[in-house]
């Protein structure tokens, strides 16, 4: 096993640490948050943002295996059916990944209202 890539490094982690066997790649996504001025908007841009490195890793998102979701101040009446929509959008109706949603009262940047992070695993070509 080797880690090959460390992709679009910033101060104190990268966005995606590529890890390689002869086999596989697995992709290890930083959590992902997105702009806007609500729930809607700030999970489209997020989703987006991870099909972005995904496909910069030559991946999909019928390659991830995990996702784990942070939303603040989460309403399940409110905020899940938004969520869920969206991600139907980006993901499709079969196969989702093994998935944790958790409310949280703050993320990193107390703007977010939403942060997403992933686990791909991808056959080498």
């Amino acid at each position: 096993m080797m880690i090959k890539n460390h992709i679009h490094t910033n101060e104190g982690f990268s966005q995606v640490v590529v890890v390689e066997t002869t086999e596989t790649k697995t992709l290890h996504i930083s959590g992902q948050i997105g702009e806007g001025s609500n729930l809607e908007l700030q999970t489209i841009a997020t989703f987006k943002n991870l099909e972005r490195l995904l496909k910069e890793c030559d991946a999909s998102f019928q390659d991830v295996v995990k996702m784990n979701t942070y939303i603040v101040n989460f309403y399940p009446e409110i905020d899940l059916p938004i969520f869920r929509k969206i991600r139907q959008e980006f993901l499709g109706r079969d196969n989702y990944p093994a998935s944790t949603l958790v409310g949280v009262s703050v993320l990193g940047n107390r703007d977010w209202l939403i942060e997403i992070d992933a686990v791909a695993i991808v056959k080498n070509r």
